[in-house]
C-alpha cells in the first residue's frame, strides 16, 4: 500500500484569493484598480499561473473584472448598482428575520449577543479589517433560525459585494455608534418576539446605511 500523502487543506490560489480578497474589501485596492498578474506573481513569490487562477475566484465572486485578453481589474460598481446591492439586502434580509423570530431560542440569541459583544470589542480597537466579517456573522445568527439554506446562499454572495462599503460606512463615515445602537436594537426586538418591530427595525438599519454610502460614493468620484 502507497504511504499517506499530506494534503495542504489551503492551496496557493486559495491564500492568494484570500489575500486579495481583503485588500480589494479593505479598500487597499481600489474600485476600477488595474490588477497586473506579473506584479502580483512577483509580490507573492510564485508563477503566474496561481494567480490567474485566483483572479477566477474573485471574478467568480464580482469582486473582480478578469478577461483572458484584457487582465483584470478591481470591480467598480455604478451608484445604481449599489444601491441595487443595499435594495436587495432589504428584501432578503427582512424574509429571513421575519421567518427566523418566531424559532429562534436562548441558544440564538446568546450567540448574537456574543457577536455584539465582539463588534463592539471592534469597535473600540478601531479593528477596520474585521467590522465586515462579524457585521455578516451577527446578521447572519439572527436569520439562522429560519433554516432557509438557498437564501443564505444568496446572502452571502450579496454580503461580499457590500463588506467593503460597509466598512467605509462605519470608518470613513464615523458611524460605529448609531451600527452599535442599531444591532443592540434588533436583538431586543427578536427577544422580545416584535416581528412587525424588528424587520421595520432592520429595514432602516440597512436603508439609513444604502443612503449614507450613496452620498458618500457620489462625493468621493466628483
Amino acid at each position: 500500500m502507497a504511504a499517506r500523502r499530506a494534503i495542504s487543506r489551503n492551496t496557493l490560489p486559495d491564500v492568494i484569493a484570500a489575500d486579495l480578497r481583503e485588500r480589494i474589501l479593505s479598500g487597499e485596492l481600489a474600485e476600477g484598480e488595474p490588477i497586473r498578474q506579473e506584479a502580483l506573481a512577483e509580490e507573492y513569490d510564485v508563477s503566474r499561473m496561481p494567480v490567474r487562477e485566483a483572479l477566477k475566484r474573485l471574478d467568480a465572486e464580482g469582486l473582480v473584472l478578469f478577461t483572458n485578453n484584457r487582465g483584470a481589474t478591481v470591480t467598480k460598481h455604478s451608484l445604481r448598482e449599489i444601491a441595487e446591492i443595499f435594495d436587495l439586502r432589504i428584501l432578503v434580509e427582512v424574509d429571513l428575520f421575519r421567518r427566523s423570530i418566531p424559532a429562534m431560542t436562548t441558544t440564538d440569541f446568546a450567540r448574537c449577543s456574543q457577536i455584539l459583544d465582539e463588534m463592539d470589542a471592534s469597535y473600540d480597537a478601531d479593528d477596520v479589517a474585521t467590522w465586515g466579517a462579524l457585521n455578516h456573522r451577527y446578521h447572519s445568527a439572527l436569520y439562522a433560525a429560519a433554516e432557509r439554506k438557498l437564501t443564505n446562499e444568496m446572502l452571502q454572495g450579496l454580503s461580499l459585494h457590500s463588506d467593503r462599503f460597509i466598512r467605509m460606512h462605519l470608518s470613513v463615515m464615523k458611524q460605529r455608534e448609531p451600527a452599535r445602537a442599531e444591532h443592540r436594537e434588533l436583538l431586543a426586538l427578536a427577544e422580545a418576539r416584535d416581528v412587525n418591530a424588528a424587520c421595520a427595525a432592520l429595514t432602516r438599519h440597512i436603508s439609513r446605511t444604502k443612503e449614507e454610502l450613496l452620498t458618500l460614493v457620489a462625493e468621493n468620484r466628483a
